[in-house]
């Protein structure tokens, strides 16, 4: 929330200015003349205290208005028989009664406010010549000195501890309903989690056993036979390795590890798991590792995972070379692997390539995908940018 204290402290300042060079104008202008004696100084004096004191703290802003209501009856005390005379503080008095009316509670706000009233009405009864002047319109001039601005000062702090309730429970329902939305996304979370569990970790995990069984259960030879069932192990090693995460992730472990998606780390375990399916694997390393966005390391990953998919499954099963290379501005990954098969898919091979191109524009990189001029070979490279070091 921003700090207001300061310009409020400026503004109190520039109405005590003002009602201090408006008071004090008119009373030299208007007054009494100074010739008169020291009663006129002594007025004009308590005029220029009680306007600046309008500045000061608004917990005295009940001592103000009894000053300004001292001075109401003070004035034609001491300026007798003087009868032309002007108040040393006019502008003052109202503010003075809407300070008090605004700023006080309860009981000391209605103490200013009688000090007040008290004060107009010895200032307009107190000269003997004035005695017989209309009750009525010395009604209508305490009324419109004393009493108005204390109404409006109450009127101000009311309107503005409603608009705060308001506020505060609008605040309170905003919070209730995030509340209500991080539950039901909660229990959304745990019934995904559920289903998964329920349906789709039980059903990769028969596949990854159908496949273990089926590959004990062939004869000698077969390799390519051995190598595709191989494969769908590994994949569902892998699938069930993930589907872990995202459990532990839905349930909303407080875990890191458990939490934590696969990265470059991760690697040299999937290419256990691939050379264990009868892919060979090469990873070469250039330059130091560095610490990478988390966004960035998850994306390496899962692109050199769906390559490396896309080589066991399309390509003719010759070495696959894995290149990483940190630079000082750039992390690149290439995947070189012999071209696929004729009898492979070229709308999945086209589908994973679309993916990996679409993972690297998601966060600001480069991909260059395609054959290699020798004609045998496919090459996936990617790159993303990184902060100089």
């Amino acid at each position: 929330m921003r700090d207001i204290s300061g310009s409020l402290a400026r503004q109190a300042y520039a109405v005590a200015a003002v009602c201090l060079a408006a008071d004090a104008g008119l009373y030299l202008i208007g007054g009494p003349p100074l010739s008169l004696g020291w009663q006129v100084w002594v007025l004009l004096v308590g005029g220029i205290l009680a306007n600046a004191a309008l500045a000061g703290p608004s917990r005295y802003s009940g001592w103000v208005s009894a000053a300004h209501a001292a001075l109401l009856v003070a004035a034609p005390i001491l300026l007798y028989p003087y009868d032309h005379y002007l108040q040393a503080t006019n502008a003052g008095v109202l503010i003075a009664g809407y300070r008090a009316g605004a700023w006080l509670a309860t009981k000391p706000a209605l103490a200013a406010l009688a000090a007040m009233l008290a004060g107009l009405v010895a200032c307009n009864l107190i000269p003997v010549d004035r005695g017989d002047r209309d009750w009525r319109v010395l009604i209508i001039d305490v009324g419109v000195s004393g009493l108005l601005p204390w109404m409006v000062g109450r009127y101000t702090t009311a309107r503005r501890a409603y608009i705060a309730d308001l506020q505060r429970a609008e605040e309170q329902r905003r919070q209730h309903e995030a509340e209500a939305v991080r539950r039901a996304v909660a229990e959304e979370r745990t019934t995904i989690a559920r289903d998964l569990h329920d349906v789709i970790s039980h059903h990769v995990s028969a596949i990854g056993v159908h496949a273990g069984a089926a590959r004990l259960g062939l004869p000698e030879g077969e390799p390519a036979v051995r190598r595709s069932l191989s494969a769908v192990e590994s994949s569902g090693r892998a699938a069930m390795a993930d589907l872990r995460r995202l459990l532990d992730l839905l349930h909303g472990k407080e875990n890191a590890d458990a939490q934590r998606q696969p990265g470059l780390d991760n690697l040299d375990e999937l290419l256990d798991n691939l050379r264990t399916a009868g892919l060979p694997a090469r990873l070469t390393t250039h330059g130091g590792p560095r610490e990478l966005p988390g966004s960035v390391d998850i994306a390496l990953y899962r692109i050199a995972q769906e390559a490396l998919t896309n080589a066991l499954r399309h390509g003719r099963g010759g070495i696959v070379e894995i290149d990483l290379a940190y630079r000082r501005t750039e992390v690149v990954l290439t995947i070189t692997n012999e071209m696929g098969r004729p009898n492979t898919s070229a709308e999945s091979t086209k589908r994973g390539l679309a993916g990996i191109r679409q993972r690297v524009a998601l966060f600001g990189g480069q991909a260059e995908c395609g054959p290699l001029d020798d004609g045998r070979h496919w090459r996936i490279r990617v790159g993303f940018p990184l902060e100089a070091q």
